[in-house]
């Protein structure tokens, strides 16, 4: 049975080339298997400057043994992007470097050379390690998603505003609102300045400019409102298509929609990225973390993980138990033996996450 440390990154590189990335600048240190640094260099963050840094790489890693090297890149899909894409269309082998321990940081300083080694040592040590998210498609949900999310608390936040609008108004326009729902609300309000559902408010003790400036701030918001929600319906036809294009049978899955499986999708990234679903479940923040302690044997919940993939598990758990039978039917099963409804609401992210994955895995 192979040893974990056969497993590890150690075993099959001869050199790990660490990178500290910044907006401006990269700080790259190259170091053995064991750890030890052996060169350092700092280049600009422009595609020169990825140029010079790959040219250097092999440089000192000649002679290395057969050549093999590995790069750790800090911050890979947000101030390393543009090094990530040089290194990978130069067929080099990326690796995403796991964040250090606060701690460890502390005890041993900060710099920009010194960030450097701690990626590059960090992949050395780990059991496993992770590849950067990719580009294309999956890029484009992302940007979806997250603009999306903007639209939404955008929106919200808005709605907000313009109620407690109406709640301060005059009796005269809270008179015309009353009894409406919040849509015809905003239709309503993108009338007031325009003539139609005018007036001057009744027992207003700051007399017509105050309503007049109330108005004319209600229909500004509700023109906000009107065209976000127009936003969010065209970014939503655009998840879909893609989420159609990348993996169509996703959407065969009960519970799962165009925004879950575009989240999924995106945390996903490529086939082959996780090792085996357990992976991608842990990265949900859906595997039981073992806490046992002597005689005890228990589980904890998982509170790490990418928690926005979390959260889409749950929403895909919660549908589920209110629209799909089979979920229904281990629901009562559950509870029959004892389980609390947070523990099977676990129990079934567990297995969501396993079902996604091997979905993803075979058809997208």
């Amino acid at each position: 049975m192979p040893s974990i440390l056969a497993d590890r990154l150690a075993g099959r590189v001869d050199a790990v080339i660490g990178v500290d990335t910044h907006t401006d600048t990269h700080t790259a240190a190259v170091t053995t298997p064991v750890g030890t640094v052996l060169a350092e260099i700092t280049v600009p963050a422009t595609a020169d400057g990825a140029a010079v840094l790959l040219a250097w790489a092999g440089r000192q890693t000649t002679g290395l043994g057969t050549g093999r090297r590995a790069w750790a890149l800090d911050g890979a899909r947000c101030h390393g992007v543009g090094l990530l894409r040089v290194l990978r269309a130069a067929g080099e082998d990326v690796l995403e470097a796991p964040k250090p321990a606060a701690g460890r940081r502390r005890r041993g300083g900060k710099s920009d050379a010194l960030d450097a080694v701690h990626a590059a040592r960090a992949v050395l040590a780990a059991d496993h390690v992770a590849t950067p998210r990719a580009d294309g498609d999956r890029e484009a949900l992302r940007l979806l998603h997250v603009c999306r999310r903007h639209y939404s608390d955008t929106r919200t936040a808005t709605i907000n505003l313009f109620k407690s609008l109406i709640l301060t108004a005059d009796d005269d326009l809270r008179t015309q609102m009353r009894g409406l729902n919040t849509l015809r609300q905003v239709q309503h309000a993108t009338t007031l300045t325009t003539g139609t559902g005018t007036g001057t408010g009744s027992g207003s003790g700051t007399g017509s400019g105050l309503d007049r400036l109330r108005r004319t701030q209600l229909a500004a918001l509700a023109e906000q409102i009107l065209t976000l929600e127009k936003l969010l319906k065209a970014n939503l036809t655009e998840i879909r298509t893609l989420v159609d294009k990348l993996c169509p049978t996703l959407l065969d899955q009960p519970g799962i929609g165009p925004v879950t499986a575009a989240i999924a999708l995106t945390a996903w990234s490529h086939p082959g990225r996780f090792r085996n679903e357990a992976a991608f479940a842990s990265l949900a923040g859906a595997s039981p973390v073992p806490a046992n302690s002597g005689r005890t044997i228990r589980h904890r919940l998982n509170r790490g993980g990418d928690r926005t993939l979390n959260a889409a598990l749950h929403t895909i758990a919660k549908t589920r138990q209110r629209c799909h039978q089979p979920t229904k039917d281990y629901v009562e099963r559950r509870t029959t033996e004892g389980r609390t409804p947070a523990e099977i609401t676990r129990s079934l992210k567990r297995y969501i996450a396993r079902q996604i994955w091997r979905t993803l895995e075979t058809n997208a």
